[in-house]
């Protein structure tokens, strides 16, 4: 069922145009990633499809009656209320539900007999049951407290910008919606609660439309994506790594193209120098196609980042942690922590939100002091310290001039480069670096603060949440960058592809002023964390299954004990199995084999309907059947297999 049609569509800020003439379908079902370089016009998309933000041209249309739910990149909110408040005062349709609800029952109360308030109190309940209303509270709870929302009362404007943004994504993805609108909803989140989103929104129904850079979740999440590429929407239906393998083939023959344009233009523009006199109709279509050719853009080179960055040379001594501890208030986040930073260490830092991440590496940077223990810098040492806000940006500036600021050329191994030809390769072209920064997407200012600091040729980097509001296309040529980098990196991310990218170690924030360390990548602690979840839970189920064989054993030996004494003599009674027991038995090893196999079988489908949406759906839900029927059985392996031991003990 088509959910939206947006049709020619056409949308410029000023001289900058950001897409024209392109048409965008969405259907149910549909899970759609947006792309696009920071500044193409992405947000704008989101705000244009939800009726935030007005069409220079075209006309979207959606279905009848369908529902539309939009949480923007930076929400706004009530002034003086709680987290529920916040959310109970939004507009969806079943807060507005509730409160029709409550008035007629208030005017019910005052007027038992009126006939047209207990007819409306009938169809109201009627619609309570059908949107699962009555339960409305007892989900928003869950759901905040899934995001890390735990304390429901306190007043919103207290909290942090990271903490109302979820209370604002609480508040989107609990009102139901035909389509969802998410505008970087992972932005803020840690690694597990990204994990949490991205199996909530694979399990919900409905369409979805949003805005990120996690490649991850991308992938596990989308089923089509958009992206918008110098003033065009492309549509690809399919998942994120074959989007990949399609957006490459298109540019190819976009170059091809662009050959085929520029010697045509040349051709043109020759006949053009000859002064035509434009008084034939033939010799002013010439002349339209000459200033078309002319206005189009080329294709190469719009989209090549390169980062080319000096190095200050570093000493042997970097940095040294000895016993530091920090707390505010009576909230310790760090306790006694200890390490010392070498010259090639790739680092990076996951844990849960509020923990002490950005806090460690503001005291490694001497932003903060710590309470107790010393922190020894090198004489070498030089940090770039890429921070989590851009408070360091003065909006007054032109962009060259902010870059100017720290370095008005750079030496490179390949000889000096200038800040403006930097500001080239970071995708600001000359006619874009006398803009005032004031005037730049929230993007395009993190691009613009990223390129700053490389610009000042540190040795030690480190990044405080880097891949927010970077778009993927900066993230990946910084991750190439950070590879060979000859200096120490420590990263602060909830980006899991970033980690599995750039980190080698890991510290790992427990949230209880425990940092512990793991040697290898994201990929690898998240498996090694699954297998020692399965590894517990095996011992645990070994444990009661042991502690049932116990009880099972007692009941018996009293039975027979009991027995004894009214017959005056012992008669052991043999342990053996049941005949269900035994045929249960013979063929538990090879039903196991045949789950695992079957297993197997539905993850390589998996693989190959990556683009077949339906198929998927039957596919995981197949998938998590098979994983749970293996579960029970190997249980009951565990069970029969040492009840098999003692029979042949006895």
């Amino acid at each position: 069922m088509n959910i939206l049609s947006a049709e020619k569509l056409a949308k410029a800020f000023s001289e900058k145009t950001l897409f024209r003439d392109s048409s965008l379908n969405i259907e149910d079902g549909d899970k759609v990633g947006v792309l696009g370089v920071n500044g193409a016009g992405k947000s704008t998309l989101l705000k244009i499809i939800s009726g935030e933000e007005p069409l220079d041209a075209g006309k979207i249309i959606t279905s009848n009656k369908a529902i539309i739910e939009y949480l923007p990149q930076n929400p706004a909110f009530e002034k003086n209320v709680t987290v529920l408040q916040q959310i109970f005062k939004s507009n969806s349709p079943i807060m507005n539900l509730l409160r029709d609800y409550e008035h007629t029952i208030s005017e019910l109360e005052a007027n038992p007999e009126s006939e047209q308030y207990s007819k409306k109190f009938h169809i109201l309940t009627q619609m309570m049951d059908q949107m699962n209303a009555w339960t409305i509270e007892s989900e928003v709870k869950t759901i905040l407290t899934k995001l890390g929302i735990k304390d429901f009362d306190l007043v919103v404007e207290t909290l942090s910008g990271g903490q109302r943004k979820r209370i604002a994504l609480a508040s989107a993805l609990i009102n139901p919606a035909d389509l969802l609108i998410l505008d970087e909803p992972t932005n803020q989140l840690d690694n597990d609660t990204v994990d949490w989103l991205e199996k909530y929104l694979n399990a919900r129904k409905g369409a979805l439309l949003m805005v990120t850079h996690d490649r991850y979740f991308l992938r596990r999440v989308c089923n089509r994506i958009v992206e918008i590429d110098r003033g065009k929407i492309y549509s690809y239906q399919t998942n994120y790594e074959k989007f990949l393998e399609l957006k490459s083939e298109r540019e190819e023959s976009d170059l091809a193209s662009d050959r085929k344009r520029m010697s045509l233009f040349r051709k043109e523009l020759e006949w053009m120098k000859r002064g035509p006199r434009a008084r034939s109709t033939k010799q002013k279509a010439r002349i339209e196609r000459f200033d078309e050719l002319k206005e189009t853009k080329s294709v190469q080179g719009l989209e090549n980042i390169e980062i080319s960055v000096g190095v200050t040379r570093l000493g042997k001594k970097i940095i040294e942690l000895e016993g530091i501890s920090k707390s505010y208030s009576e909230y310790k986040l760090i306790d006694n922590f200890s390490y010392q930073v070498k010259r090639d260490d790739r680092i990076g830092i996951i844990g849960p939100n509020g923990s002490g991440k950005s806090t460690l590496l503001k005291m490694i940077a001497g932003r903060i002091l710590p309470d107790s223990g010393n922190i020894g810098t090198g004489e070498t040492v030089k940090i770039g310290f890429f921070t989590q806000e851009n408070d360091e940006i003065d909006e007054t500036l032109r962009v060259i001039e902010y870059i100017r600021e720290e370095a008005e050329y750079l030496t490179t191994k390949d000889g000096q480069i200038s800040a403006s030809q930097m500001l080239e390769n970071f995708l600001f072209p000359p006619a874009d670096q006398w803009s005032l920064i004031s005037t730049l997407s929230g993007g395009e200012k993190r691009r613009l603060y990223l390129l700053r600091i490389l610009m000042s040729a540190p040795n030690v980097i480190l990044l405080d949440e880097p891949t927010n509001d970077l778009d993927i296309e900066t993230l990946t040529i910084l991750e190439y960058y950070l590879n060979d980098f000859s200096g120490a990196v420590i990263a602060v991310s909830h980006d899991r592809y970033f980690l599995d990218r750039v980190a080698e170690t890991l510290f790992i924030f427990e949230g209880d002023t425990t940092i512990s360390r793991f040697q290898g990548c994201y990929t690898d602690y998240y498996e090694k964390k699954l297998q020692d979840i399965s590894i517990a839970k095996e011992v645990m189920a070994k444990k009661s299954m042991s502690k049932s064989s116990s009880a099972n054993l007692s009941t018996g030996k009293l039975k027979e004990d009991n027995a004894d004494k009214s017959s005056g003599e012992r008669k052991p009674t043999p342990l053996k199995f049941t005949y269900k027991e035994q045929k249960e038995f013979d063929v538990i090893d090879e039903k196991l084999a045949n789950l695992e196999t079957e297993l197997k079988e539905t993850e390589s489908g998996i693989i190959d309907a990556s683009s077949d949406y339906e198929k998927l759906q039957k596919l995981f839900s197949k998938k998590e059947q098979l994983e749970n029927e293996q579960n029970e059985t190997m249980e009951r392996w565990v069970y029969l297999t040492e009840l098999f031991e003692k029979i042949k003990k006895d």
